[in-house]
């Protein structure tokens, strides 16, 4: 059946798919509401643990978005058989990569840490959190592989039922390990990552069981196993090998700037883990709608309608500003109610008003810019959005750097590279769309 390029269309795609995004998120968002009520330190430490294991979980994300790229290319080829073999060799090199990742969240990060963090308490604390989140890598690589497939094959609606399985699953365990309710351990922030892990592990219980229910019912023959093959690994890995430098860079550049950030004192740490919450909250929808972009101009590509790319990244960018124009000005009509549900404490609620002011601007460049940038990636020239990451982030760092440790502005000020970065990263996307290059590759 023919993707149609309507706004009901994309909006019937995209939603679940916004749902779906919230998995990551709202575990950072819940942990941080829960870690809020327990000290700045708490806060703090939960930040950098959170960010440092989601700079490392990229790797996988990248590869996984990669071969969703792909799938979504040989899905509008209708070319089947070969979407079985992109699950099998995502799974087999994930899993691979999963046992590689956990040996440097569980056994480096204290060493790695230990030469970025100032603060004795927040370091024990970052510890203490990677101690225990570090175990879900495994199972949080296992659900890239399905949500690769479940994306990229347009059968998005699974993505709802995961992520309120995994945002119930945190919840109820965050409460009962973070302050040791209903006879619990009193785990503090170890709970949270525990909490976290645990959460992952069901969502990936549910997949299984859910794609084995499906697997009757459909035409990928997901579980008809192909042997472990280099050759297709490798070929995945030329779309995926810039994708995962590019989001590993991206992230650990996020994880930098709250390096930075902590330079400033374990208050700007608290105030601006609390608006990173909130700001990861806010982009849930505008990444949803990124990655549905993704796949349909994929998609679109290997059913030979090139001419309708731009029209389709056209019809998601104006989605994606609408929602974040509504999103905007709910933050700024009530952000004291907004920062009141991560913390009680009202000298820290009046602090963070100022960085969320700051966000809401930064994301009315993110809406359109993560729109085009997706689209780009989309067309499945991969090196192209990895070359635009290297060249924003280094100006981004550069830029924080300055403001924060050579000038020591006050935290509020350092945000603003943000509005900087997706500037910038928006125009260049912009340029490579319109100049029609795209359309000459093959993969």
């Amino acid at each position: 059946m023919k993707l149609k390029i309507t706004y009901k269309s994309i909006w019937k795609i995209a939603l679940p798919i916004i749902i779906g995004q919230v998995a990551q998120n709202i575990m950072v968002a819940i942990d941080t509401a829960f870690l809020g009520r327990l000290s700045e330190v708490a806060l703090g430490a939960s930040a950098l643990g959170g960010l440092f294991y989601l700079a490392v979980v990229m790797l996988g994300i990248g590869f996984g978005n990669g071969a969703q790229i792909l799938i979504g290319r040989r899905n509008g080829e209708k070319d089947y058989n070969q979407i079985n073999v992109l699950v099998h060799q995502s799974f087999y090199f994930l899993l691979l990569l999963a046992c590689f990742l956990f040996i440097i969240l569980f056994f480096f990060s204290p060493l790695l840490l230990k030469y970025f963090i100032s603060s004795p308490a927040v370091y024990q604390g970052t510890v203490e959190f990677l101690k225990f989140r570090s175990w879900g890598i495994f199972f949080a690589c296992i659900n890239i592989v399905f949500i690769s497939y479940y994306v990229g094959t347009v059968k998005t609606k699974v993505l709802t039922y995961s992520t309120i399985i995994t945002a119930t699953i945190n919840a109820v365990f965050d409460y009962l390990l973070i302050f040791g309710h209903h006879g619990f351990p009193q785990m503090g922030i170890g709970g949270a990552g525990f909490a976290s892990s645990l959460a992952e592990l069901v969502t990936c219980v549910f997949f299984f069981v859910y794609t084995i229910r499906m697997e009757k019912n459909n035409k990928y023959l997901f579980f008809q196993l192909s042997k472990f093959n280099l050759g297709k690994i490798t070929n995945i890995m030329k779309i995926s090998g810039p994708l995962m430098l590019q989001t590993f860079i991206s992230f650990s550049g996020w994880f930098l700037f709250f390096m930075i950030i902590e330079h400033l004192g374990e208050r700007a740490l608290a105030v601006s883990n609390i608006c990173r919450s909130i700001y990861m909250l806010m982009m849930i929808p505008l990444w949803g709608l990124a990655s549905a972009c993704n796949t349909l101009v994929s998609n679109l590509i290997g059913e030979g309608r090139m001419e309708e790319v731009t029209l389709l990244i056209r019809k998601i960018s104006w989605l994606s500003l609408i929602i974040t124009v509504v999103i905007v000005l709910f933050n700024l009509i009530i952000p004291r109610q907004v920062i009141l549900i991560y913390t009680n404490d009202l000298s820290i609620v009046d602090d963070a008003i100022k960085v969320l002011y700051v966000i809401s601007v930064a994301l009315i460049f993110f809406s359109v810019a993560i729109i085009l940038f997706m689209g780009v990636s989309g067309t499945g020239n991969t090196n192209i959005t990895f070359r635009f990451e290297i060249i924003t982030i280094s100006f981004y760092m550069i830029i924080a750097f300055v403001l924060a440790i050579i000038i020591k502005t006050p935290v509020h000020y350092v945000w603003i590279v943000e509005c900087f970065y997706f500037f910038v990263i928006g125009l260049l996307s912009y340029l490579y769309l319109r100049s029609g290059k795209w359309k000459l590759l093959k993969i």
